[in-house]
């Protein structure tokens, strides 16, 4: 690896104009589908919601506006193993800070965190203690965002853990810690089996647990029924969609911004709290834009959907090391119960069944709470942030 190939640079979001001229007619020109009367949402997104949404986003959305606040914090790009990262690095005015790692999940971006940075950061200013100050490394997964183009077939989850864990030796932290949600939850604790020398603590929301045996369901609690249950019966239309042929689902949604607004807007809907009311009751609708607005104007429906298919299909059909991205440069860990202490935060939306998070992690800390869907950094920043600055002030 040549010195040029570890460069650092500086980074600032700048959309050409002409991509968001082209977004504007290509909403003034969609073609809208007729639909079943009286089935609500329980078939897909409603044409009368989507419409009045794309509406919105074609009229009075700004999205220079979002860009400059992306663009207020500081950001850089750099290629480890082959792979273009794009991430914001917030130092914080503490100097003692611990450095922490923030993970976005899908359909998610660095965006995800704009709520949580500050109070992280600089505690002090948002009344907290400056003592639970955190430097922060806030990058968009590979396929994800400005983290394109995908280096290649294999960028599972142990493949991201050496990138990112790369990415922090070369920022110079030689101890940290790691969020995660959501994919960010897969890839958090790979980073700690990689590096448990680093990695001082992995704290995570939104955490998929499975049973292994048959033995794994006896004895279940009332709620550890229902959270199974609730898995059992998701509707995972997407997750097939992205696991098994993920190169055809990006041409409608690299085509069109209102296939794109849908498929994502669907998940806001179902994984936030209440899931029966609109995503807007849960979730700012600029910042759900936002989101959209990355996936389509970076064009990344298609790789960023490729990490369903190195976890799921590629494994459970059996893959190489080479296809499934467990092995090789950038992640040479073999899965295994984790050994780094981890705080697991539970929201009343998650499905996390306790004894089957323990059995595969160092459980240090559990919380569960009475309120918050799956996108809680968005819905619930303060419980997120309170719980975070207590997991890792356990550590110290």
């Amino acid at each position: 690896m040549t010195n040029t190939d570890r460069d650092v640079h500086t980074f600032r979001i700048d959309i050409p104009q002409e991509r968001l001229d082209d977004l504007g007619a290509r909403l003034a020109d969609t073609r809208w589908p007729c639909e079943l009367p009286g089935v609500g949402w329980s078939r897909g997104v409603p044409v009368g919601y989507l419409r009045e949404l794309a509406e919105y986003w074609r009229t009075s959305y700004d999205w220079r506006r979002h860009e400059a606040e992306l663009n207020s914090h500081p950001q850089f790009t750099t290629t480890v193993d082959g792979q273009n990262v794009h991430f914001l690095h917030v130092r914080s005015p503490e100097p003692d800070a611990t450095p922490l790692v923030l993970l976005h999940g899908w359909p998610g971006t660095v965006t995800d965190f704009l709520d949580v940075v500050g109070p992280l950061s600089d505690p002090r200013s948002h009344g907290g203690d400056p003592s639970q100050a955190f430097h922060l490394v806030v990058p968009s997964l590979p396929g994800f965002g400005m983290s394109t183009p995908l280096a290649g077939p294999g960028m599972g989850a142990a493949r991201m853990a050496g990138v990112l864990t790369e990415l922090m030796s070369r920022l110079g932290y030689g101890r940290y810690g790691v969020h995660g949600y959501d994919t960010g939850s897969w890839v958090a604790p790979e980073m700690g089996g990689l590096r448990p020398e680093s990695v001082i603590g992995v704290h995570v929301n939104a955490m998929i647990t499975f049973p292994l045996t048959d033995g794994d369901t006896e004895g279940l609690t009332v709620v550890e029924q229902r959270r199974w249950q609730s898995m059992q019966d998701f509707n995972d239309g997407y997750l097939q969609c992205n696991s098994k042929r993920p190169q055809t689902v990006a041409y409608a949604l690299h085509d069109s911004p209102v296939g794109q607004l849908a498929w994502i807007v669907e998940k806001f809907k179902e994984l936030t709290e209440p899931e029966e009311g609109l995503p807007e009751e849960a979730l700012d609708r600029d910042r759900m834009l936002t989101c959209v607005s990355l996936y389509w104007l970076t064009g990344t429906a298609g790789s960023s959907a490729q990490i369903y298919y190195e976890e799921i299909s590629a494994n459970a059909w059996g893959g190489s090391e080479e296809d499934t991205g467990h092995g090789g440069a950038a992640g040479d860990w073999t899965p295994g119960r984790g050994t780094v202490p981890t705080g697991v935060l539970v929201s009343t939306h998650d499905v996390t069944v306790r004894r089957w998070a323990e059995r595969d992690h160092n459980v240090v800390r559990w919380t569960e709470l009475d309120r918050g869907g799956h996108f809680l950094s968005m819905e619930e920043p303060e419980l997120l942030v309170e719980d975070v600055r207590a997991f890792f002030a356990g550590l110290a």
